[in-house]
């Protein structure tokens, strides 16, 4: 788990200032109003006494005002734990900048979304032959990284605001009872600077993740609208850029595991409301260190909203050491390893015959993401999660042994029902749950069968009595 899983600092594609930052004259006020390290320009060294000395010095007028706008939002906003209309604000100017490669985001051409919309629609005539799960692609779509950003934050509202919302909570208890209703104002603009806060960073984290994510579904959860299937032709071409691999095979393979994931969320409809549920109730046990928000209560001062910013990057949250919370923790990460093991394995299976490098391009997924690849690194800053990538491959060895055991329809069957899932125990031993089950599936099937003959059997077996008896014509 991350060091500071909810500091909600920059990601580590994104260096502060890097080797030209070090040595920055102080006078140029460091990074403008739209970068996201210090976006007021206050702080140490920004101006001494005066913290706006630094943005009256290095911005024009344009840029003073867009400041002194975006400080008026933080202080005016009466929203939820986050402002997510700064969020996206912030996520969309992140975009704009470009990755650190240099690579811009671009509309997406008519010729892009046909091929998007051909590797998708072929991908799932492939899966059809390796899960007995029907298409669950209602429409294909070839997104821009602006585009995911729009679509992908309401997913990233419900994962978020759980956590956001027990800081909030945690700013009035901080505070004797008795002083509450004289700090009142002064804690409401906590909360809306915290609100504010909160926003900028999941925006920044967000807008640099839209430059990395190829679908809709990288980090095993349904971000994108039900049923539209999505691909992101830009990243997916900076994808396969170093992979010397045909950059037709490279969007079948990502199509693959696009629609793979598309036909696991639309058939198993507890899945979804399953894996966001086990993120909240992860959140519930997070609790906040309140001697730290105790010391930026105290000190807090309004002219330097930096300070709280500077709390959430250190980190104010700890989850609670309990039996409750280690287990919707554990519960959460192997929910999230059967869904990208079942899709690994079907991904596999489909591709192994048709794409020459289908196992190049399995072995780079799959270190990307035992690396803490984007997704799963900005995951892991917002949530406080990351997925051992030995779960990964044993769930992956576990669906692969199913199928061999049960055929696709036995496989995909124990979707059915969350309880009939195998458990974090079962994913140390694979084999062993597959043997176990089969033995069990075989007498259940047995007594079913029973059962379901028995209300024919009394009648037949009373007439057959009644004949043997000769009757009473006899």
């Amino acid at each position: 788990m991350s060091d500071t899983p909810f500091g909600f600092g920059l990601p580590p594609e994104e260096p502060e200032n890097g080797d030209e930052g070090k040595k920055k004259d102080p006078t140029e006020g460091g990074q403008s109003a739209g970068g996201m390290g210090n976006p007021f320009g206050f702080g140490p060294g920004a101006g001494g006494d005066n913290p706006f000395a630094a943005m009256f010095g290095s911005m024009n007028p344009n840029d003073l005002g867009a400041a002194f706008q975006q400080l008026g939002q933080m202080l005016s906003y009466e929203g939820g734990p986050v402002n997510w209309d700064m969020a996206k604000q912030i996520a969309r100017q992140t975009v704009s900048q470009g990755t650190p490669d240099g690579t811009k985001d671009a509309s997406v051409g008519p010729s892009e979304r046909t091929s998007v919309d051909e590797a998708l629609r072929l991908a799932d005539l492939w899966l059809d032959g390796v899960t007995s799960m029907p298409s669950g692609s209602v429409s294909t779509v070839a997104w821009s990284r602006a585009e995911w950003v729009e679509a992908t934050l309401p997913a990233w509202q419900q994962l978020v605001d759980p956590v956001a919302e027990r800081v909030g909570l945690a700013m009035g208890d901080v505070l004797p009872e008795e002083m509450q209703a004289m700090a009142g104002p002064l804690i409401g603009m906590m909360r809306s600077m915290g609100g504010a806060m909160f926003g900028q960073q999941i925006g920044q984290a967000v807008g640099t993740l839209a430059g990395e994510v190829v679908g809709s579904t990288d980090i095993g959860l349904p971000l994108g609208p039900a049923g539209k299937a999505a691909l992101l032709p830009l990243n997916v071409e900076r994808f396969g850029k170093d992979l010397s691999v045909p950059q037709d095979e490279v969007r079948l393979y990502l199509a693959l595991r696009e629609a793979a994931h598309q036909r696991l969320f639309a058939h198993v409809p507890w899945l979804r409301s399953h894996l966001f549920g086990a993120v909240e109730a992860y959140a519930r046990g997070i609790k906040v260190d309140t001697s730290k928000l105790e010391d930026v209560v105290g000190q807090f001062d309004p002219s330097q909203p930096e300070q709280l910013q500077d709390a959430l990057q250190q980190g104010m949250f700890q989850p609670e050491d309990t039996p409750e919370q280690k287990a919707s923790l554990a519960r959460l990460e192997t929910a999230l390893a059967l869904v990208e093991g079942w899709v690994d394995a079907v991904v596999h299976e489909a591709a192994k015959s048709r794409l020459t490098s289908s196992d190049a391009l399995r072995e780079t997924m799959r270190r990307r993401r035992a690396s803490g690849g984007p997704a799963e690194q900005t995951f892991a800053t917002l949530i406080g999660l990351q997925l051992r990538p030995r779960r990964l491959r044993d769930a992956s060895r576990l669906w692969a042994s199913l199928t061999d055991a049960r055929g696709l329809e036995g496989r995909d069957a124990l979707w059915a029902h969350p309880d009939m899932l195998p458990t974090a125990h079962d994913l140390d031993d694979p084999d062993g749950f597959v043997h176990h089950e089969q033995a069990d599936f075989s007498e259940l099937d047995k007594m079913l069968g029973e059962a379901a003959k028995g209300p024919q059997n009394p009648s037949e077996s009373d007439e057959g009595t009644e004949d043997d008896k000769g009757g009473p014509e006899q």
